[in-house]
């Protein structure tokens, strides 16, 4: 899969995939983007101190970077899937870590470098375990229960089979009581389908570019 590095509006990088005419990030801000979705409206709406999250997309990182970086005391262990690993040439390119206090560049690379499938402990009450898999014929069973789950795919107009209704009744399955779920896309019939597969959900406001997104919770 070609992919083109792009610098976005508020400087951080993301990458552009012709084939697919779509963007990792939004072209309004990478980090605000991610930022607002993920931290703001995810990781920071949850009150566990010990957290499990899932990630639906390693991609360029950043969603995990963010993690690390505002985490606070808390202790999480990290699982992100990704069917398409960037190659070292692609990654080593990307300025996140240059965005953010010098500390964090080691841990982005480590990040980057660490193998998959294998749990690796990046900081300090922070472990990740980079999934090379597809999302869709996944067996979930091999994980514990999630707390929060970032839902980072491309749309459902260009990738419809990771949005489908039964994908989301398995990772409700896979999701504790009082459980987050987020996700920058709006679209009321992805809405309908992750109600319908167990969770509440609700359209709140969206990052810079874009109007609302979704936040859900399975209900305790």
């Amino acid at each position: 899969m070609d992919r083109e590095l792009i610098l976005t509006a508020d400087g951080s990088h993301t990458l552009y995939v012709p084939a697919l005419n779509e963007h990792f990030h939004s072209v309004h801000g990478a980090i605000q983007e991610s930022m607002h979705v993920f931290i703001k409206n995810g990781l920071q709406r949850s009150t566990k101190q010990e957290l499990c999250i899932f990630e639906v997309g390693f991609g360029t990182g950043l969603n995990a970077l963010l993690t690390l970086a505002n985490k606070g005391e808390r202790n999480i262990r990290y699982f992100s899937i990704e069917k398409y690993p960037l190659t070292e040439a692609e990654f080593s390119q990307l300025n996140f870590s240059r965005q953010f206090p010098d500390e964090l560049s080691a841990p982005f690379e480590q990040m980057h470098q660490c193998p998959w499938n294998k749990a690796q402990q990046i900081a300090p009450g922070f472990e990740l375990t980079k999934l090379d898999a597809d999302l869709t014929i996944f067996n979930f069973n091999i994980l514990p229960q999630f707390d929060l789950i970032y839902f980072d795919a491309f749309a459902p107009n260009k990738q419809a089979d990771m949005w489908s209704e039964a994908l989301f009744a398995t990772i409700a399955a896979q999701t504790r009581a009082g459980g987050l779920f987020v996700t920058y896309c709006a679209q009321g019939e992805v809405r309908r389908k992750l109600t319908r597969s167990g969770f509440d959900m609700q359209r709140i406001p969206g990052p810079p570019g874009k109007k609302e997104m979704l936040f859900g919770q399975k209900p305790a």
